[in-house]
């Protein structure tokens, strides 16, 4: 059982607050000698697998990693291009490791402002007055939950397929959020949440979740 990230959405489709609290599974670091016998691209800033699937390297797979040290985009941790370096005999021995591209930031914003008009469309395409618009999407890998409050702020989870009580836990958040950002001081309504006690207590609940299955007694 896991639960993969959280994020809230304002009332005008801005994502305010992210949490991936997840690492894929799908993952492969291996220590290659030169030349590297595959096939890299460079597509949307990132370097990907062209050609060359082998021991869990997969043809779409991104370069996260060189050495043990994060990737950003086409570039190394020290500013480096990744295909110059990894063209490079004289960094090899070298170890790189592979995995599904990570979203950028921008393409997070992107994705919660889709995700805003979808659930208007939903509401819009309801036979009945006052539908709550899209609660739950469901793939094979995972369900996507939102729970929408009255003043318009959306609470997103994604999560394993059989991971129970996640309504109950979308409350909790609520619940936190409510707490710890709209009682701040400091907090504006609709900007960012950076708010240090949320971040802690949003995480205990997520903690509590995934080892009961559910959220709480009762739940």
């Amino acid at each position: 059982m896991a639960i993969f990230s959280v994020y809230v959405v304002n009332k005008a489709g801005g994502l305010i607050y992210q949490l991936d609290s997840y690492a894929p599974r799908a993952e492969a670091e291996k220590t290659f000698s030169y030349p590297l016998d595959l096939l890299l691209k460079l597509h949307d800033e990132r370097v990907l697998v062209a050609f060359g699937q082998r021991d869990g390297i997969r043809v779409g797979h991104a370069v996260l990693a060189i050495n043990g040290k994060d990737v950003n985009g086409k570039y190394t941790a020290d500013g480096k291009e990744v295909l110059e370096y990894l063209g490079n005999p004289a960094n090899y021995p070298v170890s790189v490791r592979f995995g599904r591209p990570r979203l950028t930031s921008n393409e997070k914003l992107m994705l919660a402002s889709m995700f805003h008009s979808l659930f208007a469309i939903g509401s819009q395409l309801s036979p009945e007055q006052g539908s709550s618009g899209i609660e739950m999407l469901e793939t094979d890998t995972f369900k996507l939950h939102c729970f929408q409050t009255l003043t318009g702020i959306k609470f997103v989870v994604l999560a394993d397929p059989r991971q129970a009580g996640i309504d109950s836990l979308l409350r909790k958040i609520y619940e936190i959020y409510s707490d710890f950002a709209l009682k701040n001081p400091f907090y504006s309504l609709e900007m960012p949440i950076r708010c240090e006690l949320f971040d802690q207590n949003l995480k205990l609940a997520l903690e509590v979740a995934e080892k009961a299955g559910t959220f709480g007694p009762g739940s």
